[in-house]
């Protein structure tokens, strides 16, 4: 009896064991839902897609402007800041008034251009009074001669006097009908946006200085920072994402329209993108991270909240359907483990560890994935314990 009842005990224990070994394998590989707890859980089930998703290089850049869009408002000839009403940041239309120069010297200018124009006339008949009297040998030619030079010397000194007083910004119709002013109106010679003001309203205006530095923000692009080893794999249309650092989530979307030809000492090339459109809250200097997509394929891909991580692997799973277990319906999944490949626009490239397995087949967890992964930790906790 006693040979009989130890016999028992371990064959039980053996049993048990076994037992054990076959739960704790199931555990590691399988995830049981009840019907109730597959809908607190929102499980969704999709399907791999197949996507185009791109291989992409990441760079950092900022936001930038062509040297044609970004003009500098200075006044040649100097003088006193009379009136501006402009800040950074001041929305500006072509043609709008800016600021307003005032200086004595502007007066003087105005006076020696009407003082000419007087004499011009006088000048001219002058001229071709000694021209006359040259041609029928009446006068010498030496009082032809002066007469000449007095009248072209003063017509160029017309065309240089309008030339200055143009360079200024002054209408030179107007000082011909005599509106003599000492100061001058400067109005902006595009639309956009005032970058820097380096003035105010008091302040003496040197010719070198600039007064307001103007941006065209509808020229706006990405100046992106690519290092020669990765120039090769940059080509000029390819797709760029960026996203600002107050914002890293939020990507927007250019074009690579320029690589430049020249290698800085940092070992670095600009690469320059065209904005796919306009958005408001981009201005020049802005620091951006960027993608540059430099391959596509169409490969197999899932959602991002797919791919679970455990143990330095990733895993996603698959619905493995459902069956009925005392009178409930109960959900099965497995999970699979995946390797991840490029990201891009949610979706990650994946292909499966266990290259048996269809991708086209799988019914996939799309949506609860992380409530999934957290059953099957705790269940395999339990099973091992169990097992212990």
């Amino acid at each position: 009896m006693a040979l009989f009842l130890g016999l028992a005990i371990v064959s039980c224990g053996s049993q048990t064991e076994e037992t054990a070994e076959e739960h704790h394998e199931e555990g590691e590989n399988t995830v049981e839902l009840s019907q109730a707890q597959f809908e607190q859980a929102g499980i969704k089930i999709g399907k791999v897609e197949q996507r185009i998703i791109g291989s992409e290089l990441r760079v950092n850049g900022v936001i930038e402007v062509p040297p044609q869009s970004n003009v500098s408002i200075n006044m040649p000839y100097g003088g006193f800041v009379k009136y501006t009403e402009m800040l950074p940041g001041s929305k500006v239309k072509k043609g709008q008034l800016l600021v307003v120069i005032q200086n004595p010297e502007f007066i003087q200018f105005q006076q020696d251009y009407l003082e000419s124009l007087a004499n011009r006339d006088f000048l001219k008949a002058e001229f071709e009074r000694q021209e006359e009297l040259y041609k029928e040998k009446v006068a010498s030619g030496k009082n032809y001669q002066q007469a000449k030079s007095d009248y072209l010397a003063n017509e160029a000194r017309i065309k240089s006097m309008e030339e200055r007083l143009k360079l200024i910004g002054f209408s030179i119709p107007k000082i011909k009908e005599g509106t003599v002013s000492a100061s001058v109106n400067i109005y902006s010679p595009l639309t956009g946006a005032v970058r820097e003001v380096f003035t105010n309203v008091g302040k003496y205006i040197n010719p070198q200085d600039v007064i307001m530095d103007i941006t065209n923000s509808e020229d706006l692009h990405v100046e992106l920072t690519v290092y020669e080893n990765d120039v090769p794999r940059v080509k000029e249309g390819q797709r760029i994402r960026f996203a600002l650092a107050n914002a890293p989530d939020e990507w927007r979307e250019a074009e690579v329209f320029l690589v430049g030809s020249g290698v800085r000492e940092d070992r670095s090339v600009t690469v320059h993108g065209h904005l796919k459109q306009m958005y408001e809250d981009l201005k020049p200097g802005m620091y951006v991270a960027a993608k540059v997509e430099t391959d596509s394929n169409e490969v197999w891909a899932v959602p991002e909240e797919s791919i679970v991580r455990f143990g330095g692997k990733h895993y996603v799973f698959a619905y493995a359907g459902e069956k009925s277990e005392n009178d409930e319906t109960v959900h099965d999944f497995e999970m699979l483990e995946v390797i991840k490949g490029y990201t891009e626009d949610g979706y990650t490239q994946i292909s499966l560890a266990d290259t048996a397995e269809d991708l086209s087949n799988i019914q996939l967890v799309t949506k609860g994935a992380f409530t999934l992964l957290a059953k099957a930790k705790n269940t395999e906790e339990e099973g091992g314990g169990h097992g212990h």
